[in-house]
């Protein structure tokens, strides 16, 4: 599992710990039944108190992202994905509005932000765009 912190973000750790494992599971690069790391080595490797991963581990729990098991240790939720494909969008959405705030913050017109986005996702493998699967 990869995932990035940055003091910079203005989002909480803990935050971003919840918002790239909802991605990471989003996207099925963590499957069903899948283990996350220990809170000790994710904490480690993110250079972090562990209990800021437990407490991200713990909002994931709640949510039903993820469940604890006893001494086994925390696991993607089996059975249907709570990301179904409206939770799937409204976590792009999420993305596209720090995007814009980005934008409008450095005075890039909406106009030249588009024509990025295109730009950028003509270097993407055709199959993997337009896809409409949840």
């Amino acid at each position: 599992m990869h995932i990035h912190i940055s003091t910079q973000d203005g989002m909480p750790i803990y935050q971003q710990i919840v918002r790239q494992v909802k991605n990471l599971i989003a996207s099925g690069v963590l499957e069903s039944g899948g283990e996350l790391p220990s809170i000790r080595i994710l904490a480690e490797q993110l250079l972090v108190n562990p209990n800021t991963v437990a407490r991200a581990y713990r909002e994931l729990e709640a949510k039903g992202f993820v469940e604890k098991r006893s001494t086994a240790g925390t696991f993607v939720t089996a059975g249907p994905s709570p990301l179904a494909r409206r939770e799937k969008l409204r976590l792009l959405l999420d993305r596209i509005d720090g995007l814009l705030s980005e934008s409008h913050q450095m005075r890039v017109p909406i106009e030249d932000l588009v024509d990025m986005v295109c730009q950028r996702a003509k270097s993407y493998p055709s199959k993997n765009l337009g896809e409409h699967g949840s």
